[in-house]
């Protein structure tokens, strides 16, 4: 679940930043920022998902 929000993070950071006008670089960077923190909340979302099932 982790991997599905970096990826869904980086799709939208990249969206955000080439909407910008942003250079190759800043595309990365965003991808980058968004992905690791979409990745830290689905954790989150995931830990709370299986201590409330389990």
């Amino acid at each position: 679940m982790t991997y599905i929000g970096f990826i869904i993070g980086a799709l939208y950071g990249a969206f955000l930043a080439k909407k910008r006008k942003g250079a190759a670089l800043d595309i990365l960077h965003y991808a980058a920022g968004f992905g690791i923190a979409f990745a830290l909340l689905f954790f989150a979302a995931n830990v709370i998902y299986l201590r409330i099932i389990m």
